[in-house]
């Protein structure tokens, strides 16, 4: 059951991804009285968002490999890249352009950014639950810290 946790997190970030950023504040825009009123609404559940992703990360950076692994699963080898993107790029978005957006400044531009910045991540958390779901993704590692047959000399 351990084995298909990263999947279930990384579905969980990519779905949380979908369900706000392409159906919820789509519909806050069309449904609610004012651009204003959506707007807020909309800039609530994308620092929501944002937690979301971090733990999400986190939590499959820290699933990435086995207690006293020295390599990681074989999903996280082509992930890792893509857990890393994907935080950062919704750090910077939730630091770095929602206050810019909040605070009306070039505002073309800046949901211009912000939302490019969303579709990375968004593709980010795809390509992780993609890698997770592989045939094999989830076989433990090979070498093991404590492992005897590993030389330590060409490691």
């Amino acid at each position: 059951m351990f084995q298909r946790l990263p999947a279930l997190v990384a579905a969980l970030w990519w779905g949380s991804l979908t369900t706000i950023g392409f159906l919820v504040v789509p519909l806050l825009f069309a449904h609610l009285p004012s651009p204003s009123i959506a707007g807020n609404m909309a800039a609530r559940l994308f620092a929501a968002q944002t937690w979301v992703a971090v733990v999400c990360c986190v939590a499959l950076l820290l699933m990435s490999r086995p207690k006293q692994a020295i390599a990681q699963y074989p999903w996280a080898k082509f992930a890792m890249i893509f857990i890393l993107g994907g935080m950062l790029l919704a750090l910077l978005s939730q630091f770095g352009v929602a206050p810019r957006i909040v605070a009306r400044q070039d505002l073309r531009l800046w949901h211009s950014v912000g939302s490019v910045m969303y579709v990375l991540q968004w593709g980010c958390a795809l390509v992780v639950l993609w890698s997770t779901l592989r045939p094999g993704a989830t076989d433990a590692p090979v070498a093991y810290a404590d492992d005897a047959s590993v030389d330590t000399d060409t490691v």
